[in-house]
């Protein structure tokens, strides 16, 4: 007995060392996101969403930026097994502090049984950062190879002086070398005053840490006149990676008088959601931020509505994904008709879309809220001979921006359209027509 009591606290020390060493968070919770346990790292990234975890609740602890999560679970028809895997949530805020880049989670969910499911955690902010350098990249890259010819380039030492230009980059900005050799590359760099971006000064520190950067700018040409550039700054030869010393620089100018339409086609796909066309995930919240902010400093209120369609799993499941995809489309196309420039439209995922409407009090938010709702009841879907019609829920909620933070806007909407689904669908609820605990 002793041997068996000694072996069940080896066991439990074990699995203590292990949830405290595990490097994302772990939590266990009941189906309706009660959480029993969570090890250190998952307490830490839930603390850094603000008063989250207080309600040890992980979908009330996520609701304000994934409120997909509590739809995952309910549409699960499995006893067991995976219901999602790195599933990734856009928190908008800084990953940490002094770090300017946005948070990102990555979530798994696992349903364990019938009443539990297990949930992981990650922070994966630099690596979503670094995805989307990667597809500059890429676009820039491929572009380079078909007209290397409209290139100029640039030799800097670690320093930031310049080199040596070659031809193309002399005939670009009209100096010739010898106007240039030995003095500091920032002599190219002509922004307009009073601008927030990052001086080429600033572009150099980030390509000594990522290896390359690549911006767009104003490029100095001799006579005081400008060019408007996209610049690539690579790190040139071997560095000295423990060191962080390098020897030197490749700056890359390209004109965009060749290139302005591929400038408008990597900002889309950057930014806009590849089926749809309305504006994806991680831009919404990087603009609704912003947007929230800007009204928070004029003391103006701000409208969000969430928009799910209804039954859509259904329509997946009886006509196949891509009359599902019709469908996405259907809608985003109807709802950006009614907002045009009024508002921020995004898919968030699924079938669930959210539109943002900075200065909107609640009458103009409910009657634009109708006038989506209504424009998505007269879509028609042509299966065959079959006229496919859908409808969708609404919730929206209306507050003064400087007293709510965007995840706090999110839950009071997403509640008020899971209140607009129990009540019937194709409807519009207000979330202060709800009572707080619904």
């Amino acid at each position: 007995m002793t041997d068996i009591t000694t072996d069940v606290e080896r066991e439990h020390s074990e699995l203590l060392q292990f949830l405290y060493a595990c490097p994302v968070g772990l939590i266990q919770a009941d189906m309706n996101g009660r959480m029993t346990m969570l090890n250190p790292v998952a307490m830490q990234l839930l603390h850094r969403l603000g008063n989250a975890s207080a309600s040890m609740n992980v979908f009330a602890a996520l609701e304000g930026y994934a409120p997909e999560l509590r739809n995952m679970i309910t549409s699960f028809s499995g006893n067991n097994g995976q219901i999602c895997q790195g599933h990734r949530i856009h928190v908008g805020r800084p990953a940490s502090h002094g770090n300017s880049i946005p948070m990102v989670l990555a979530c798994t969910l696992v349903k364990l049984g019938p009443v539990s499911l297990m949930a992981t955690l990650e922070d994966v902010s630099e690596q979503v950062a670094q995805e989307q350098r990667l597809k500059q990249a890429d676009a820039w890259f491929a572009s380079f190879l078909n007209g290397a010819d409209e290139y100029g380039v640039v030799a800097i030492d670690a320093d930031g002086r310049i080199q040596a230009l070659d031809p193309v980059a002399r005939q670009q900005t009209g100096f010739e070398e010898g106007d240039l050799v030995g003095a500091h590359v920032q002599v190219l760099d002509n922004p307009d005053p009073g601008s927030a971006s990052m001086n080429i000064t600033e572009e150099i520190e980030v390509a000594r840490r990522d290896g390359w950067h690549l911006t767009e700018g104003w490029c100095a040409k001799r006579g005081g006149s400008r060019y408007r550039c996209q610049r690539l700054i690579c790190v040139r030869g071997k560095m000295e990676v423990a060191a962080q010393i390098v020897p030197g620089y490749t700056v890359i100018l390209r004109p965009l008088s060749h290139v302005g339409m591929d400038a408008d086609q990597l900002r889309r796909r950057l930014t806009t959601d590849l089926l749809t066309g309305a504006y994806n995930r991680a831009h919404f919240f990087d603009v609704a931020e912003e947007e929230i902010r800007r009204c928070a400093q004029r003391d103006n209120a701000v409208g969000l509505i969430c928009i799910d369609i209804d039954h859509f799993k259904t329509v997946n499941d009886t006509h196949g994904h891509a009359v599902g995809d019709l469908v996405l489309k259907a809608v985003a196309e109807a709802c950006m008709g009614v907002l045009r420039s009024s508002g921020t439209f995004a898919r968030l995922g699924g079938e669930e879309f959210t539109a943002l409407l900075p200065s909107s009090d609640p009458s103009t938010t409910i009657e634009i809220a109708e006038r989506l709702r209504a424009a998505i009841a007269v879509i028609s879907v042509r299966i065959g001979e079959l006229d496919l019609r859908v409808t969708a829920s609404l919730g929206f909620a209306v507050r003064m921006a400087a007293t709510v933070s965007l995840a706090e806007l999110m839950q009071h909407a997403d509640r008020a359209l899971y209140a607009a689904k129990r009540s019937g669908r194709d409807r519009v609820v207000d979330s202060d027509a709800i009572p707080a605990a619904a």
